[in-house]
C-alpha cells in the first residue's frame, strides 16, 4: 500500500502548492474532486474536457512532482429527485475526463432516490418498522440498480473499470452488506471506497467490514473519528454542525486521535486490508476543524508512514 490524499483538504491552496506538499511528505499520488458536493477547487471540469492542452499541463505539474492521479471524486446525490439530474451530468463527465486522463477509478456515493413520482425528498429508512418502510426501502433498491446498471455500462464504455462507492450515512449504500448488494445486482465494476470514519459512528467495525467485503475494497479514505461523551445521552445519530464540536456526539478527527492507543487501530485496519489482498492507496482526508489542514495532513502521513514501515 502507498499513500495518496484527497486535496480538497487543502482547496484554500493553489494546486501547484498543494503538489509540493504533498511530494514533500513522501506521498505518491492524489485524488482530486470534480464538483456535486465538493466545490473542486482544482479541477475545472468544463474546461478540461474541452481543452487538450490544459489535459497536457495537468500531466506535466504531476510528473514534475513526482506524482500521479488515483482517482477522480464526484461525490454526490445522482437519484435526487430534485438535483439528482445535475449530480448525473457532473458524475458522467468525470467519467470522460477520466477517460481522457487515463484514469481508471473514481470515487463517489450510491446516491439515494425518493420513494414515489413527485417526491421532493430522499428518505434514509434506517428501520424495518413502520412497516411501510419495508415496501419503501425496496423501490429506491429498484429505481438505483435500474441507474446503476446503466452508469456502468457508461463507465465500461470509457475506460472506467472500478467505481468505488462511499459507503455513508444518507445513501443507500452505507455499510458493507448494502455495498455488496449493489455489486451484485451490477457487477465488479462496483466496489467500495472504505472510509473507516463513516462506519465507526454508525456503529459498525471497520476491519470486520473490511474482512467482509475482501477483494471489493477498491479505494481507501484515511479518515478517523472519535466518539465523544455526549454520545451517552445524544446517541450516534448527530445533527448538530461540525463546528459546534464540543456538543456533538461524535467527531472527524486526526488519523490516531479517534481510539484509545491511538495507532493500534490503524494497525490492524492495515493488517486486515493487506489480508485481503489490497494493495492500493490510503488517501488522506482532512475533515478535523481542531487542526490546520497542513497540520492534520503531516500528523496522518506520519502516522501511516510508520504502520507501512
Amino acid at each position: 500500500m502507498h499513500l495518496g490524499f484527497l486535496t480538497d483538504g487543502l482547496g484554500h491552496r493553489p494546486f501547484v502548492e498543494v503538489l509540493g506538499i504533498v511530494a514533500d511528505l513522501g506521498l505518491s499520488e492524489i485524488e482530486l474532486t470534480t464538483g456535486n458536493w465538493s466545490r473542486s477547487p482544482h479541477v475545472d471540469l468544463e474546461l478540461l474536457l474541452a481543452d487538450g492542452a490544459r489535459r497536457e499541463k495537468l500531466s506535466w505539474e504531476l510528473a514534475d512532482h513526482g506524482l500521479h492521479i488515483g482517482a477522480l471524486n464526484a461525490s454526490g446525490n445522482p437519484l435526487h429527485p430534485i438535483t439528482g439530474s445535475q449530480h448525473d451530468a457532473v458524475t458522467r463527465d468525470t467519467i470522460r475526463l477520466a477517460g481522457l486522463l487515463d484514469v481508471h477509478k473514481i470515487v463517489m456515493m450510491s446516491g439515494l432516490p425518493a420513494v414515489y413520482e413527485g417526491d421532493r425528498t430522499a428518505p434514509w429508512i434506517t428501520t424495518c418498522w413502520p412497516p411501510e418502510n419495508v415496501t419503501n426501502r425496496q423501490r429506491q433498491w429498484e429505481a438505483a440498480v435500474e441507474y446503476w446498471r446503466n452508469l456502468v455500462a457508461f463507465a465500461h464504455d470509457h475506460g472506467v473499470d472500478r467505481i468505488a462507492v462511499e459507503m455513508h450515512a444518507d445513501q443507500l449504500v452505507y455499510n458493507a452488506p448494502t455495498l455488496l448488494r449493489l455489486r451484485e445486482a451490477v457487477g465488479g465494476v462496483v466496489g467500495a471506497n472504505m472510509d473507516p470514519s463513516h462506519l465507526m459512528w454508525m456503529g459498525a467495525d471497520p476491519v470486520a467490514s473490511v474482512k467482509l467485503l475482501g477483494d471489493a475494497v477498491y479505494h481507501v479514505h484515511a479518515k478517523d473519528a472519535r466518539i465523544e461523551a455526549a454520545a451517552a445521552v445524544r446517541t450516534h445519530l448527530e445533527t448538530l454542525p461540525f463546528e459546534e464540536r464540543g456538543e456533538r456526539a461524535w467527531n472527524y478527527v486526526t488519523l490516531g486521535e479517534g481510539h484509545p492507543g491511538g495507532v493500534e487501530f490503524w494497525q490492524r485496519f492495515c493488517r486486515a486490508l493487506q489480508q485481503g489482498g489490497y494493495d492500493g492507496v490510503l488517501s488522506i482526508e482532512h475533515e478535523d476543524v481542531a487542526y490546520t489542514a497542513e497540520e492534520g495532513l503531516r500528523r496522518s502521513a506520519a502516522l501511516l508512514g510508520g504502520v507501512l514501515g
